[in-house]
């Protein structure tokens, strides 16, 4: 089985902001393929499984904050014996604009709590992830621009990156290796 983990704040208070890209870019993917309502988890997540193109993938929406991520990726990775190879993470990321996606195998966390959090409960910093870039912001704080939504003219721009992002996981669903997919999307 596949895990893709997509990253965010649960609440209706954070929909739709910039923190929760790694949810929408998840939330898109589930309702293309048709795979229902998300259920909760006794890992502190909520999380939709089903095929995809006659591969078995479990979506997964962490329900910690953002900065706790790990504390359930973690016992879920460890729960469902996941091979790392089998993980991606997707996640918004401050130093790349509105629009742009890039994929990595590994890395550190880049500043980005949420991953911090997940290398801490994995004990690795080897494992996929899709960033989507959400820009630093041009006034005002990190804090109050992560919990913002996109504005009217960041909106196309964010909407190809998701199309861009599910495509990446597609592709990789289907069988193509992650770091050939980082030449392609890239």
């Amino acid at each position: 089985m596949k895990m893709i983990v997509g990253l965010g704040n649960i609440g209706t208070r954070y929909d739709e902001t910039r923190h929760n890209t790694g949810f929408m870019v998840v939330e898109q993917l589930a309702r293309d393929y048709h795979l229902g309502a998300f259920t909760h988890l006794k890992q502190e997540a909520v999380a939709v499984t089903g095929m995809i193109n006659g591969e078995k993938v479990m979506i997964v929406k962490p329900t910690t904050f953002m900065n706790d991520s790990g504390r359930a990726v973690g016992p879920l990775v460890d729960y469902y014996d996941i091979d790392l190879d089998d993980l991606v993470v997707v996640n918004d990321d401050l130093d790349m604009p509105v629009g742009k996606v890039r994929l990595k195998t590994h890395g550190a966390s880049g500043g980005h709590n949420g991953l911090k959090s997940i290398i801490n409960a994995l004990g690795t910093n080897k494992f996929n992830r899709i960033k989507v870039g959400i820009d630093h912001p041009k006034h005002g704080t990190v804090v109050s621009h992560v919990l913002g939504k996109f504005t009217k003219e960041e909106r196309p721009d964010f909407d190809q990156a998701v199309l861009t992002a599910e495509y990446a996981l597609e592709d990789w669903i289907n069988g193509e290796n992650f770091a050939q997919l980082m030449n392609e999307y890239n």
